[in-house]
């Protein structure tokens, strides 16, 4: 899995063989600068961005396939023990109001690279059923995250934040809430040079801009229904800084960024899921304790923690999914929900590019 974080790519080998997913190895892989400004410039058009993205798949395809060698040695597994790769690509446009979402990467090389059947293109035969595409993890944690008697929700936030409602005794229903970690670490990367704001700590060192906030909560995304997903196409920092006076304290800025996260999640979860009980989180702002304590404040209804509460690991729970989405795909079920994605009826999901 390498989402719209633009940091690296999640691996993880999988059992997925019992009633819980058995984790056996896993590895990180991190883009360097120059790959994270080259996929940054393919969200926009630009000269010859065809051909740009197709070597950048190639690019990504061999990077996929370099992670899959720690897996196995990790496992002490050949790569005839694999049933398939699971691999969502690299999305660089998510467009589902023109009918379609572009994820790069390659799939037919990996399947060469790694001489494993290989899953991907996982969004485009929902879209083709008038869906959104996405999210499609929310039937993953219906399959393994749902109890029986307690209402949870499950919040992913990577670049984009999005929710799953488990409740007890009703459907399953999921959607994007809007900006996850991207435009705080766009803020923080353009001011202090790094990649995120490591635990929320400068965040919490600025105070929230409520004239900025109202401003950025004003955006109808928020306000529009579920099914609904979103990406960069939308929130980027071109979207942030059209709404900047230019004189405001940087801090301040990633305050209020970190408060838009925070609120856009929890008017969702107050609005969609109501009696909520528990919620877990996951992604790349599982680890942001600031961002953490003040979604706990704002939802005190709720009880707060990680996915890893559930023995399920929240940097790889994502990865996770695309992998039972593989297995889903080779099996012949269909795995999306529609009543998430707004599909006019349940898809199989994914095109497979076999070994053999």
């Amino acid at each position: 899995m390498s989402g719209t974080s633009l940091d690296g790519i999640d691996a993880v080998l999988v059992d997925l063989g019992q009633s819980k997913p058995l984790q056996i190895a896993q590895y990180y892989l991190p883009f360097d600068d120059a790959l994270k400004k080259t996929l940054m410039a393919l969200h926009l058009p630009a000269h010859n961005e065809l051909h740009q993205a197709q070597i950048i798949g190639n690019q990504l395809a061999r990077m996929y396939a370099a992670s899959v060698v720690p897996l196995l040695a990790q496992a002490k597994l050949s790569n005839k023990e694999v049933k398939a790769v699971g691999c969502h690509g690299q999305t660089i446009r998510h467009c589902p109001e023109h009918g379609y979402s572009l994820q790069i990467g390659n799939a037919a090389l990996l399947a060469e690279l790694t001489d494993i059947t290989v899953v991907s293109d996982f969004r485009s035969r929902d879209i083709a059923a008038g869906g959104q595409g996405a999210p499609l993890v929310p039937a993953f944690h219906d399959h393994v995250l749902r109890h029986p008697d307690i209402h949870r929700v499950i919040v992913n936030i990577g670049g984009i934040s999005n929710l799953t409602s488990l409740p007890s005794r009703a459907t399953t229903t999921g959607f994007d809430c809007g900006p996850g970690n991207l435009l705080m670490d766009a803020w923080c990367m353009q001011h202090l040079g790094k990649p995120y704001d490591d635990s929320g700590a400068w965040a919490v060192s600025g105070k929230v801009l409520p004239a900025l906030l109202d401003q950025l909560l004003a955006e109808p995304y928020f306000a529009m229904p579920p099914p609904k997903s979103s990406g960069r196409d939308l929130f980027n920092i071109s979207w942030l800084q059209n709404k900047l006076q230019g004189d405001e304290v940087a801090a301040n800025v990633q305050a209020t960024l970190l408060e838009l996260t925070c609120r856009s999640i929890a008017l969702a979860i107050q609005k969609y899921c109501l009696g909520a009980e528990e919620i877990y989180l996951c992604g790349g702002g599982a680890h942001n304790q600031t961002l953490h304590n003040r979604l706990a404040a704002l939802l005190p209804g709720s009880r707060v923690k990680t996915t890893n509460a559930l023995g399920v690991d929240s940097d790889y729970l994502e990865a996770i999914a695309f992998a039972w989405l593989a297995q889903q795909a080779l099996q012949g079920k269909p795995a999306n929900l529609p009543q998430v994605t707004g599909a006019k009826h349940p898809c199989l999901l994914g095109a497979v590019y076999r070994n053999h």
